[in-house]
């Protein structure tokens, strides 16, 4: 995962967040669950980054 893909990846995670305390703040239940969401959305693309390096670090392995 690049810098620029996990620097997009914690804007959107940190969105999220910030949507959810706005919800929870002015008791505004559809942006609190679209801040969740967000969240969970971009934890969910940053496994996905992890499994897949994680991936490649395991075939570099068996070459050397």
């Amino acid at each position: 995962m690049s810098f620029t893909d996990k620097a997009k990846s914690r804007a959107q995670e940190l969105a999220g967040a910030a949507k959810e305390r706005i919800g929870d703040a002015t008791d505004n239940e559809r942006l609190r669950a679209e801040g969740a969401n967000e969240q969970s959305a971009a934890r969910a693309r940053q496994a996905g980054q992890n499994v897949k390096e994680a991936g490649r670090n395991v075939r570099d392995a068996f070459d050397k």
